[in-house]
């Protein structure tokens, strides 16, 4: 569902010249499958992140998302995926039920196909209790269903989650988790970013880990825990990018 070849990211800026925010990336992401991309901050996950979506154009490689080139058939790739950013802003004066009514239209879909979904997705995301609550009005973790209602409305093959879980509870957190699982049980590709080593051991299929910018590891817990010699999966982090004191 996702293949990168390559994929590279510069940026220039005045003080320190060229950046390499992105640095020959090459992966795969299978149908079914949730992916991890774990990194310290800075790495170069969302950058990564925003080229496979189409957000940026990359400097140099190649990716395809669904069977379609991210250069030359953008518009297919972005409407065969959902992406959640922890920066996703939500339209204050609307419901929740309204802001993701919006984005089904948006998407093409029809009112009553439009309707359909957001009994089955509010269901999924025990959203029912604030359907009709203005977006201004709601928690932080209900804003962040909403989000997601509004990324996964059109069902999209590949869903990009970006640090989903960031400064939520530990109930919306759960639902969220459970969620995905549940796309991973549909055959969806979800690609998982995140800063919470628990999320990744309960979650994740496989893993790639980004360090400045490049590849540092890739490959199931089990195959990086075979590799380093730990058994914690911080301590594996902290060993395939060189900053493990022991």
């Amino acid at each position: 569902m996702i293949v990168a070849s390559g994929l590279s990211k510069q940026f220039t800026d005045r003080k320190r010249g060229t950046i390499d925010a992105v640095s020959g990336v090459s992966f795969e992401c299978r149908p079914g499958e949730v992916f991890g991309l774990l990194g310290p901050n800075g790495a170069g996950k969302t950058t990564l992140l925003r080229m496979l979506s189409t957000i940026l154009e990359p400097t140099s490689g190649s990716a395809s998302v669904a069977g379609f080139d991210i250069r030359n058939e953008a518009q297919q790739v972005r409407a065969s995926i959902g992406f959640l950013s922890g920066s996703t802003a939500l339209y204050e004066r609307l419901t929740a039920r309204e802001m993701v009514s919006y984005f089904g239209a948006l998407y093409g879909l029809s009112a009553e196909e439009t309707k359909l979904r957001i009994e089955e997705v509010f269901t999924d995301l025990d959203m029912h209790d604030f359907a009709d609550g203005r977006c201004d009005k709601l928690s932080t973790g209900q804003k962040q269903r909403v989000s997601i209602a509004r990324s996964i409305i059109h069902r999209p093959q590949v869903i990009f989650f970006d640090e989903p879980t960031n400064g939520l509870d530990i109930i919306t957190a759960r639902t969220i988790i459970r969620f995905i699982k549940r796309c991973r049980d549909e055959g969806r590709t979800v690609i998982f970013s995140t800063h919470i080593m628990s999320e990744v051991e309960a979650l994740c299929d496989r893993i790639a880990i980004i360090y400045q910018g490049k590849l540092a590891a890739i490959g199931t817990l089990e195959e990086m825990r075979a590799q380093t010699g730990k058994q914690a999966f911080e301590h594996v982090f902290l060993s395939l990018i060189g900053e493990d004191e022991d």
